[in-house]
């Protein structure tokens, strides 16, 4: 899961709703439906973690504040992704046309509620962007970890496929 959401999210950080506009309806179908493809992975990724708790663990080099560091890091993606989620639902409920995710399923019952949709799209765009920013110390931290420390951290999470190169 955690290697599927990457894509979307750097798709997310690098095209914005007005690139797609402009290139025509196709791209915006495609555009919608990558950000279905991430809600659907969000929901799930918070389900799976409110079930069975966080997937990984501090390994046993890391230092007393980086294994600190690590569950935090981790929730905070975890929710981070999902409040994001939860955010663009609300875009959809105060639009004031009814919105669908991908073309396939409606966001939420418009109320035309202007004033609300544009507070809600400023607070859906920090959101997000504070993610990246926290996703990026993310990547570094796991970078640090593999390399610094050598403890694998990078082989562990990557498939076997990828072993080689790590």
């Amino acid at each position: 899961m955690h290697w599927l959401m990457v894509p979307l999210f750097v798709w997310f950080v690098v095209v914005q709703p007005n690139d797609v506009q402009r290139i025509g309806p196709a791209a915006v179908q495609f555009h919608s439906v990558m950000g279905l493809l991430f809600v659907s992975l969000a929901l799930f990724w918070t389900v799976d973690y409110m079930r069975k708790g966080l997937a990984s663990r501090p390994g046993p080099k890391l230092p007393a504040k980086a294994r600190a560091v690590h569950p935090i890091l981790h929730k905070v993606l975890i929710w981070g992704v999902f409040c994001v989620a939860l955010t663009g639902f609300c875009l959809g409920l105060t639009s004031a046309v009814l919105l669908w995710a991908g073309g396939i399923v409606p966001i939420a019952p418009p109320l035309n509620m202007p004033q609300a949709n544009d507070f809600i799209g400023m607070v859906h765009e920090v959101q997000f962007y504070t993610l990246a920013v926290i996703a990026g110390f993310h990547v570094l931290f796991h970078l640090w970890r593999h390399y610094a420390l050598r403890d694998n951290a990078l082989r562990i999470m990557a498939t076997k496929a990828l072993h080689r190169f790590l």
